[in-house]
């Protein structure tokens, strides 16, 4: 986790100081190596290929910083576990709204046999559909 911290301040720095090698530059163009003399490294020209260069390297240092943190970020929370400790679910409601209401009470009970032959349990109630006189013409 270290390594992570480290190069997380040194792109932070240099972040800021892209920042302040762009805003020193000239806005007259000529920016990123474009055009240029050799001649001379502290003229006016010579300074300003000289922020240009610094200019691209900071900017190609950032990319590269970043790629690197994110693979880092990456193989660091790749082996970690969503956290179910606080897993507050609701248990699943019945599939058939109608089977959790109770059955309606009927004047005879059953027989032992018409329980067995419905594939109840034999002492529970049958199940009947409401809707079944309505299906009826």
């Amino acid at each position: 986790m270290s390594l992570f911290i480290f190069l997380t301040v040194v792109q932070a720095l240099v972040a800021a100081s892209l920042v302040g090698v762009i805003l020193i530059q000239k806005s007259e163009g000529g920016g990123l190596g474009v055009g240029g003399s050799p001649s001379g490294f502290m003229s006016a020209r010579g300074a300003a290929d000289f922020i240009t260069r610094l200019t691209s390297i900071l900017a190609t240092l950032f990319v590269v910083l970043s790629i690197v943190l994110a693979a880092l970020a990456v193989s660091q929370s790749g082996g970690r576990k969503i956290d179910t400790s606080l897993d507050r679910t609701v248990p699943a409601a019945p599939a058939d709204p109608l089977a959790a209401s109770p059955a309606p009470a009927q004047s005879q009970a059953p027989a032992a046999g018409a329980s067995q032959a419905t594939g109840q349990a034999p002492g529970q109630a049958p199940v009947t559909d409401p809707l079944a006189p309505a299906a009826k013409p």
